[in-house]
């Protein structure tokens, strides 16, 4: 579980394997020594566990899965990454609740200035729009953000200066591939009600005994 509150802007090293799979080696600020062999580390909202550390990289193996459901398979050598180490019950949720298990790819629209700040456009997949409210959280390559508007299937966010600063958002062009996770919540909420309606009134039942 993570927070979408980015701890470090890495740096891939090396990314290789075949078209299903893949081992990505990462530089990183974070406290290599401190980090454990099977820790969970979300690369770019992805979560992934950590194989190897080598001084300041870690690697992590990335499954078939993994490769469909994100954009990690387009990274390349020196791109950046957001990296958040696993939540602990001493780190402060800063963001929402994050599983690093990434819904869909989306897509960055458009970027306009407003001040100092941007105005991100996303769109993403029709189903995943059912998730998103106005003013709710959502998750863009780990970052935890708030939803500003929202229009068919495109919805926006406003980037401050110290997340375009920290963060691959700062990088990103229009026509880039973003991973998007929405908040858990809702779909917990989704899943509650579509059991509760699928079952037998309890009245009808009651009569039918009798």
């Amino acid at each position: 579980m993570f927070t979408g509150i980015i701890e470090d802007l890495g740096q891939v090293e090396s990314i290789g394997g075949s078209p299903d799979s893949a081992v990505i080696t990462i530089r990183t600020g974070l406290p290599v020594s401190r980090i454990a062999i099977g820790e969970s580390i979300a690369v770019n909202g992805a979560c992934l566990t950590v194989t190897v550390k080598n001084g300041g990289t870690i690697s992590m193996d990335v499954s078939a899965e993994t490769m469909r459901r994100t954009n990690l398979g387009e990274l390349k050598p020196s791109d950046p990454v957001n990296l958040e180490r696993c939540l602990t019950l001493e780190k402060l949720v800063g963001g929402h609740l994050v599983t690093g298990h990434v819904d869909n790819v989306g897509r960055v629209l458009s970027i306009v200035p407003e001040g100092d700040s941007r105005l991100f456009s996303f769109e993403t997949a029709p189903a995943q729009m059912r998730y998103l409210v106005e003013k709710g959280s959502v998750t863009v390559d780990g970052i935890s953000l708030t939803v500003f508007g929202i229009e068919g299937i495109r919805f926006r966010c406003a980037l401050i200066p110290h997340t375009l600063k920290h963060t691959t958002l700062g990088y990103k062009q229009p026509g880039a591939a973003v991973n998007l996770e929405s908040d858990l919540l809702a779909k917990y909420v989704e899943r509650m009600l579509s059991e509760s309606q699928a079952l037998p009134n309890s009245h009808a039942i009651a009569g039918d005994q009798r």
